[in-house]
């Protein structure tokens, strides 16, 4: 009883540390397209920006 406790310990920790690594470096991942998309002062961001700019300018009503 005690080798199957510790075999499932052993199989879900491993796979609970696997599942952290994994969304540590998709969010890295993430990130790093974010910042590439927005500091190269492209169209893409310039788009962001005049789309932020009006939805602003229709929540606080100016015209």
């Amino acid at each position: 009883m005690l080798e199957i406790l510790n075999y499932l310990r052993v199989r879900y920790m491993d796979e609970k540390a696997q599942g952290i690594v994994e969304y540590a470096l998709l969010l890295v991942f993430v990130v790093g397209i974010a910042s590439a998309v927005l500091l190269t002062n492209g169209d893409l961001y310039n788009g962001i920006i005049t789309a932020f700019g009006k939805v602003k300018k229709a929540l606080t009503g100016e015209a």
